[in-house]
């Protein structure tokens, strides 16, 4: 497996409406800041919500390393993203008997979320935790046959830390380790 450092870097941005973003915007203003890492903004590129498949899956090909950010919403991603999973991860593309396109893909989820992190405890307010809540994206990568990598999340609540967590996401994309089963 190669350095994360020089693995060619695809970050799927998925905000509804980023210029109203505190936090998204913040990590995207960050990894403009590193020409290694490609950021891919589709309300942005979308506003419709057509989705052009071939050039999506061009970029997919083009990266060894996917990373789908998105403001958690209602315990999942917002709506774009997951029409881009039903419309860019085909059958016999991505999956299926000759759907080899991504295998050996890293893909990784980054989310921001607006609570504490105790509310995602089984004794929390939300019952579940983080991890359990990203089983569905674990399992799209699994399906894909692609590897997963473990999420950054941070919580919206301290404004103080945005800086330092931009920082930390960047650190998180360049040297994230694949999750060991």
């Amino acid at each position: 497996m190669q350095n994360a450092a020089f693995f060619k870097t695809l970050v799927i941005v998925t905000h509804p409406n980023i210029e109203s973003s505190v936090w998204n915007k913040a990590w995207v203003n960050e990894l403009k800041k590193h020409d290694e890492i490609t950021i891919h903004e589709l309300y942005r590129e979308y506003p419709d919500e057509n989705i052009d498949v071939q050039r999506e899956q061009q970029l997919v090909i083009a990266h060894d390393r996917i990373i789908f950010q998105y403001p958690l919403y209602w315990y999942t991603a917002p709506p774009l993203l997951k029409k881009w999973f039903e419309n860019v991860l085909l059958y016999n593309w991505a999956y299926g008997p000759e759907g080899t396109k991504t295998t050996g893909k890293e893909i990784g989820a980054a989310f921001s979320f607006g609570a504490a992190k105790d509310a995602y405890q089984p004794a929390g307010s939300n019952r579940f935790t983080l991890e359990e809540i990203l089983v569905p994206f674990r399992a799209l990568a699994n399906y894909i046959s692609a590897v997963y990598l473990p999420h950054f999340a941070f919580n919206t609540l301290d404004e103080t830390l945005l800086e330092q967590s931009s920082e930390d996401y960047v650190r998180h994309i360049k040297t994230i380790k694949p999750l060991v089963v």
